[in-house]
């Protein structure tokens, strides 16, 4: 009763043509399926074929207990409707018992189908969406399927045709001899009648295929879409399984006729050479002389021909290569080493992969460099291709696939530049864009989402920037002073994103942006979190909020004049007895090794409310630590403020840093 129950639930995300085939009434109704479940499925009905005549006994027996359990169920039901749609549904079934083989043969192929479809469903957890996708796949596997049956009947058919004929030469008997031809035109005219409802359902299985297919490359290359969009953040589900199930459901068509031959061999080479995938990118910044790993699917693994290996190849190509690979390129730009894997078929998983485990990249072979570019702005990719014969087809075919583009780099000091390149690639081409173009200009909105993206990943976070985040991002790549404004469809360029440098600072934005991000996933990720970090702020809007709170009311901002800096705004007492607000000297990464954030807030003893007014020990409490050095009411007494604490010397010496108050 497994599989009932699984195809219960699966049966109303179909439709009802599919359903009506599955179960064809009246024949054998869903209620028969329904009610007869358990004695359905432990019985062995795989065993049934037409053609073996000696297993007609078992058959009938099986149609016989059949009809008597729904005669029972009848006399037992209660419900006046059901006892007569079980005896009406009795009666329809003795139809079969002057040919129970047929019976036994339709239930065989009812089990196999329900099986086709649940494991087309079953890598699907939600059901219905599941449905929304592969309708068509289901369609096209019950239709072949149909055809299937077509065929075995032509065939039994023409065999039993071609014994009539046999034995008609022989026959003396003018009455039999009429008879007999009788016989054979009636056979004749069925197996015509059977030859133009095989072909007709050959054509809607191709129409259906056909439409199958393009919709399900589209799915494919949507996976792709989305697996470049997960560099910056996108969610992306990276099973590939149910793309696999569906696209193997493709090759079920044998046996075409030539008319349809050339419109089903155009289709084919379609779906063998678009079944190439990089299951893992190769990285998307890769250091020469550096070791990395990928790993490349075929998704009609099973269909290869056994034999000898498929041995995959990889090679770099440029953009320029990149952009015409009907062509094999010939230019070599790049050395790789150990660019060779088999393809190899894990029977586990069901997937067939190459997996370049130990892959590198000698040298490599710039173009010429434009203007002011550089070499971390130039684009490459891998190429990965082989020669596959796949089985019952005679000609090999050619597959290859590129990866994701990479930038190259030759020093760890390119990472984050590189890194740049590849977060606008990823975050501004188009689909189906020839390689790799990529608009110099997109408006704000999109450059924050993409901002917000990565940053929210990348830390790992659900806490992303809000609104005063995006403000003050938007003013410091534009050069804008601290007013509002809405910047959404302002156009900013890769330039004002990492080619110039800031105003006043020898950095560009993405690297302050990744500094801060850095900084934040390995040190601040938990306070970050829980919004206890206001992040990115402006000084006329710091001021704005602070200046009308109690003094010793403090917020946690990213430091504007460093890369990867976090500092601490408060509110003191001014000079002439009214208030200022003080910034902290920033809190870099080395700093926060040596002691954490929450150590160092409790330390500092004249900031007590974070902002609005959060008393610091409640909410900073299970950040401290128990090992605190109570020196903050020395550094009071001798010093009045401090900004760092220093590291403690092999010889057991606290060295202490100090900074500057001030107007940061």
């Amino acid at each position: 009763m497994a599989q009932w129950l699984h195809m219960s639930q699966l049966i109303p995300c179909l439709p009802d043509d599919t359903v009506n085939n599955l179960y064809p009434p009246p024949a054998f109704p869903i209620e028969v399926r329904h009610f007869l479940a358990d004695w359905i499925e432990s019985q062995r009905w795989d065993d049934f074929v037409l053609e073996k005549v000696e297993m007609e006994s078992q058959a009938r027996a099986l149609l016989e207990q059949t009809i008597s359990m729904l005669q029972t169920m009848a006399q037992q039901n209660s419900n006046v409707v059901d006892r007569m749609k079980l005896m009406a549904i009795s009666r329809n079934m003795t139809r079969f018992q002057q040919q129970p083989l047929q019976f036994g043969v339709m239930v065989r192929d009812i089990l196999r189908k329900e099986r086709v479809l649940l494991s087309t469903y079953q890598q699907y957890p939600n059901r219905e969406s599941s449905f929304l996708n592969l309708q068509d796949v289901d369609h096209l596997v019950l239709k072949v399927l149909q055809l299937q049956e077509v065929r075995k009947q032509k065939h039994q058919l023409q065999e039993d045709l071609n014994w009539e004929r046999q034995n008609f030469e022989g026959l003396r008997c003018e009455r039999e001899i009429q008879k007999r031809k009788n016989q054979i035109q009636d056979m004749e005219f069925n197996v015509k009648v059977l030859f133009t409802k095989s072909f007709e359902l050959l054509k809607e299985c191709v129409d259906c295929l056909d439409q199958c297919q393009t919709r399900l490359i589209s799915r494919l290359k949507t996976w792709r879409w989305e697996q470049h969009k997960a560099t910056i953040g996108h969610p992306f589900d990276d099973n590939l399984n149910p793309l696999q199930t569906c696209l193997q459901e493709l090759m079920l068509i044998g046996e075409p006729v030539p008319e349809l031959q050339e419109r089903l061999g155009k289709l084919l080479q379609v779906l063998i050479q678009s079944s190439l995938v990089v299951e893992k990118q190769p990285p998307q910044v890769i250091k020469t002389q550096s070791k990395f790993s990928t790993t490349v699917r075929y998704l009609l693994g099973e269909k290869v021909a056994p034999g000898k290996p498929v041995m995959l190849k990889a090679q770099i190509i440029n953009e320029i290569q990149a952009r015409n690979l009907a062509v094999v390129p010939a230019d070599n730009v790049g050395e790789l080493i150990n660019n060779s894997a088999i393809l190899e078929h894990n029977t586990a998983t069901k997937s067939t992969c190459a997996t370049f485990r130990n892959m590198s990249i000698k040298k490599i072979k710039r173009a010429d460099r434009k203007g002011s570019e550089s070499v971390t702005e130039e684009k490459f990719a891998l190429l990965f291709s082989a020669e596959i014969t796949i089985t019952g087809c005679d000609t090999p075919y050619r597959i290859q696939m590129i990866s994701l583009p990479v930038v190259v780099i030759v020093h760890g000091s390119q990472d984050n530049n590189a890194l740049a390149t590849i977060i606008w690639d990823c975050a501004f081409s188009e689909p189906d864009r020839m390689p790799f173009v990529v608009p110099e200009r997109v408006p704000w909105r999109m450059m924050y989402s993409t901002l917000n993206s990565k940053f929210t990943s990348e830390v790992q976070t659900q806490h992303g920037l809000d609104h005063y985040n995006q403000h003050f991002l938007a003013q410091k790549i534009f050069d804008k002073p601290d007013f509002a404004e809405d910047y959404s469809n302002m156009m900013v360029s890769w330039a004002q994103f990492n080619k110039e440098v800031l105003p006043g600072r020898p950095f560009t934005f993405w690297q302050w942006f990744e500094g801060v991000m850095e900084l934040t996933k390995k040190h601040l990720k938990t306070y970050w979190s829980e919004g206890l970090i206001f992040g990115f702020i402006g000084k006329q809007h710091l001021h704005l909020i602070l200046k009308d709170r109690p003094n010793g009311t403090f917020l946690l901002r990213f430091s504007d004049s460093e890369i990867g800096g976090i500092t601490i705004a408060y509110v003191s007492a001014s000079e002439n007895g009214g208030q200022k607000i003080q910034n902290i000297q920033p809190f870099s990464k080395r700093d926060l090794e040596i002691r954490s954030l929450g150590d160092r807030i409790r330390d500092i003893s004249h900031i007590t409310h974070l902002y609005p007014e959060f008393p610091k020990d409640e909410v900073f409490k299970k950040f401290y630590s128990g090992n605190g050095f109570h020196i903050q009411s020395i550094l009071h007494r001798q010093l009045g403020v401090y900004s760092h604490l220093g590291s403690c010397s092999e010889t057991g010496t606290l060295t202490l840093k100090f900074g500057s108050f001030g107007q940061m």
